[in-house]
C-alpha cells in the first residue's frame, strides 16, 4: 500500500512539474499567461507540499529549487570548452567601416556582409550547460577561459529554464517577440523563429547557452528602496548588483534578488544545424529562453548605422540598461573563416554609445600614487549623478593631460563615464571661470612618503623614487590579490591598508607569514574572517605560473604576456635563466623557444 502511495505521489509530482514549467514559460518568456496567479500559486503550493512529504522524490530541476540552497564554502572553477571571448569596441562610423573592411578583406569579398545587430546588455555574462535538456552547470565568464561555478545561484533566476522546451508550450504566432523601433521598423526575430519552426527542431542532447544576467531598472530601484528600509547601503548600479548577486555563496540571497536573463549565443552544441546567428537566436527562444526582441538583420554598414542610431534614441526608454549594440556576422560559416584573435572574435564588434555626461565643479586636484610609483592627478569633484551613478572623483591621467585640457582647481567641467564606467573629465567650460581658479602642478615630493618625485626621459609619468613607499606597497598587494592575479578572497583595500600601516606586511611575500591571531586583532576582523583569509592565502599557493607573473605587477607584463611566458617556460627557475634574446622573441610575438 505504501509503495502504491509513493507511486501516485511520483506521478502527481511529475505532472505538477510539467504544469509549473509550462506556465513559467508562458508567463516569463511569452508574456502570455493562460491561468490566473492564484491558480498558479495553488499548483506550486501542491507541488511544494508533496515534495516536503516525499523528499526522496525531489530533483535538482524541480521548479521549487528556485528558492535557493544552503550556503557554499567557495566557488569551484569551471573551464569553458570554447573561450568566452570579449569584444573589441568601436565608437564611430569610421571605426565600424574599418571593422567591415577588415572582415571583407579576409573573406576576399567585395559584396556587403549581412550582420545581425542586437542590443549590448550591461550585466554579467554567464554560460549554462544543458545535458539531455536539463541544466547541469552554470558559470560566470571569469577570464574567458575559466569561470566560477554559480549553478545554485543561476537555478534561482526565474527566466533561466531548468528544463529545456517546456512540455506542451506552443508559442502562438501573435506572441512571438514583437517590437517597433523608433524609426518604425519591426523586429526581425519573429521571422527568424517562423523560419526555424519549418525545420525539424529538437532539443539538443548537449548545448552550452550564453547570455547576460541583468536587473531591470525598475526592479533595481525597488531593491534599493528595500535596502534603505533595512538600513543597508545602496547598490551602485544594476550591472554591479547583478554581478554581485551571482557571487553570493548563499544562493538563498540570490533568490531574493530580481535577476533576469537574456540568451544571445551558444558555445558547443551537439546535433544542432543552425547556420546563422539569426537561427541561433530563434533556436534559443524556442528552447525556452528570453531573447531580446530588438534584433535586426542588416545588409552592410549603412543599415547597421541606422539601427545604431535607432537604439541610441531608444536606450533611455528601455526597461534595462544597454551601453551600445553588438554587431555579428550573420553567416556562421563566414564566422568560422574569420576566426578569432587572442581575446576577441574577428566576426563581431561592440559599437558603443556616446557616454552619459554631466556638468560639475572641480573642488581639488590631488596626486595619487600607484603600484609602480606613478603619480596620477585625480580631480575631486562636486558629487554629480552620471549615467545612474554618483561621481565624485575622476582621473586626469598625467600632468600633460591636465595642461592639454587646461583643468584647474575651481573649474566647471563636463564629466562622463568612459564606456559608461570610468569617470573622466571631458572638457573645461572656460566661460564659467571667475578668476579664482588655480593651476595644478605635480608635487616635487611624494604626498605619501615625501621621497623625491622624478620624471624619466621620454616618459610622461612622474614617479615616486621610493620603491618602499607605503602607497606603492598597498597598490602592489591589492593588485597581487586581485581576481586575475592570485585571487585572494577577503584581502581588500581596507585590510591591505591596515596590514601595511601596522607594518605587518612590507611586500607580497609577507602575506604568507601572517598569523591568524594577529589578523583577528585588526579592526573589523574576527576569528572567522581571519581564518578565512589564512585559508584563502593557502589556496592561492596553487595558482599557476601565469597568474603569479601577472600578480607580481612587473612593468609591461599583462595577462597576455604572462600567459605567453608561462607557456614557454614551465617553471620560474627556467624563466629566470632565460636569455634576453629569448625573452625579446616572446615579447615581440615570435615563436617561443622549445623548452624540454
Amino acid at each position: 500500500m505504501k509503495k502504491d502511495n509513493l507511486e501516485r505521489a511520483r506521478k502527481r509530482i511529475d505532472q505538477l512539474r510539467e504544469y509549473v514549467q509550462l506556465h513559467n514559460y508562458q508567463y516569463y518568456i511569452l508574456d502570455d499567461p493562460v491561468i490566473t496567479d492564484s491558480e498558479y500559486d495553488q499548483l506550486f503550493r501542491e507541488l511544494l507540499e508533496l515534495e516536503e512529504k516525499h523528499p526522496e522524490l525531489v530533483t535538482p530541476d524541480s521548479p521549487t529549487r528556485k528558492v535557493g540552497a544552503p550556503p557554499l564554502d567557495a566557488f569551484q572553477p569551471v573551464a569553458h570548452r570554447l573561450p568566452m571571448l570579449s569584444l573589441d569596441n568601436c565608437f564611430s562610423l569610421d571605426e565600424l567601416r574599418e571593422f567591415d573592411e577588415r572582415a571583407r578583406k579576409i573573406l576576399h569579398s567585395r559584396d556587403e556582409v549581412t550582420y545581425i545587430a542586437e542590443p549590448k546588455f550591461d550585466g554579467a555574462a554567464v554560460e549554462l550547460i544543458y545535458e539531455s535538456g536539463r541544466l547541469v552547470t552554470g558559470s560566470t565568464r571569469g577570464d574567458g577561459f575559466t569561470g566560477e561555478d554559480v549553478t545554485l545561484n543561476l537555478r534561482t533566476v526565474r527566466t533561466i529554464p531548468l528544463v529545456l522546451g517546456a512540455k506542451g508550450a506552443k508559442p502562438r504566432k501573435k506572441y512571438f517577440p514583437q517590437v517597433v523601433f523608433p524609426d518604425g521598423r519591426s523586429s526581425d526575430l519573429p521571422h527568424m523563429i517562423r523560419s526555424l519552426l519549418e525545420k525539424d527542431f529538437r532539443v539538443p542532447p548537449r548545448i552550452e547557452v550564453r547570455g547576460e544576467v541583468i536587473i531591470q531598472r525598475e526592479d533595481f530601484h525597488t531593491l534599493n528602496l528595500a535596502r534603505e528600509e533595512r538600513g543597508e547601503s545602496f547598490l551602485a548600479n544594476p550591472r554591479n548588483a547583478a554581478a554581485g548577486s551571482l557571487r553570493q555563496l548563499d544562493s538563498r540571497i540570490t533568490a531574493e534578488r530580481p535577476l533576469d536573463f537574456y540568451a544571445y549565443g551558444i558555445g558547443e552544441a551537439e546535433r544542432v544545424d543552425w547556420k546563422t546567428q539569426g537561427e541561433i537566436l530563434a533556436g534559443l527562444f524556442l528552447l525556452g529562453f528570453k531573447v531580446n526582441p530588438y534584433i535586426s538583420r542588416c545588409r552592410g554598414v549603412g543599415e547597421v548605422q541606422t539601427y545604431y542610431e535607432a537604439m541610441s534614441r531608444a536606450r533611455d526608454e528601455l526597461p534595462y540598461e544597454i551601453d551600445g549594440i553588438v554587431v555579428k556576422v550573420d553567416d556562421l560559416s563566414l564566422q568560422r573563416r574569420l576566426g578569432i584573435k587572442t581575446r576577441s572574435p574577428r566576426w563581431a564588434i561592440a559599437y558603443k554609445f556616446s557616454p552619459h555626461q554631466a556638468v560639475t565643479r572641480v573642488l581639488d586636484i590631488q596626486a595619487q600614487v600607484g603600484r609602480t610609483g606613478v603619480l596620477t592627478p585625480v580631480a575631486r569633484l562636486e558629487p554629480v549623478p552620471v549615467g545612474g551613478v554618483e561621481v565624485s572623483r575622476a582621473s586626469l591621467h598625467n600632468q600633460d593631460e591636465v595642461e592639454r585640457k587646461d583643468v584647474r582647481i575651481g573649474d566647471t567641467v563636463v564629466v562622463q563615464r568612459a564606456g559608461d564606467v570610468i569617470p573622466e573629465v571631458v572638457r573645461v567650460l572656460p566661460e564659467k571661470r571667475t578668476g579664482k581658479e588655480k593651476r595644478f602642478r605635480m608635487p616635487g615630493k611624494c604626498p605619501v612618503c615625501s621621497s623625491s618625485v622624478v620624471r624619466l626621459p621620454g616618459e610622461v609619468a612622474y614617479r615616486c623614487a621610493n620603491f618602499s613607499c607605503p602607497a606603492q606597497i598597498k597598490e602592489r598587494i591589492v593588485h597581487f590579490a586581485s581576481k586575475n592575479g592570485m585571487d585572494i578572497d577577503g584581502l581588500g583595500d581596507k585590510l591591505v591598508s591596515q596590514l601595511v600601516d601596522q607594518e605587518l606586511v612590507k611586500d607580497v611575500s609577507d602575506l604568507y607569514r601572517l598569523e591568524e591571531s594577529r589578523i583577528a586583532s585588526l579592526e573589523r576582523m574576527a576569528d572567522k574572517s581571519a581564518r578565512n583569509l589564512v585559508e584563502a592565502l593557502e589556496k592561492s599557493k596553487s595558482r599557476g605560473l601565469e597568474r603569479v607573473l601577472y600578480a607580481l605587477g612587473i612593468r609591461h607584463v599583462g595577462e597576455h604576456l604572462a600567459r605567453a611566458l608561462a607557456s614557454a617556460y614551465p617553471d620560474m627557475g627556467k624563466l629566470m635563466s632565460a636569455s634576453l634574446e629569448e625573452l625579446t622573441e616572446i615579447v615581440h610575438g615570435r615563436e617561443s623557444p622549445a623548452i624540454q
